[in-house]
């Protein structure tokens, strides 16, 4: 089946070098990624938030029994929201 796809000048060009240096179409490449994706997809693969912790104890003290609302309204405090 044809089909259009509007992808960037420069990973047009990266894609076409690849291609040309494994020897193989722009259409089995376009169609190895689909797969990937899909099987990916499939696997249930999940996002994973990287750690991303500092080194302290948790809350400040005055703030360990705070709502979620209570720290919402901290953090955007002054802006604007």
């Amino acid at each position: 089946m044809k089909t259009t796809v509007e992808i960037s000048d420069s990973l047009l060009r990266q894609v076409r070098r690849l291609a040309a240096r494994e020897g193989v179409t722009l259409r089995a490449l376009v169609e190895r990624g689909i797969r990937f994706v899909l099987a990916e997809t499939k696997h249930g693969v999940s996002f994973k938030l990287r750690r991303a912790s500092f080194k302290g104890k948790g809350r400040q003290l005055e703030l360990r029994e705070a709502s979620s609302d209570k720290l919402r309204d901290l953090a955007y405090e002054g802006r604007g929201a």
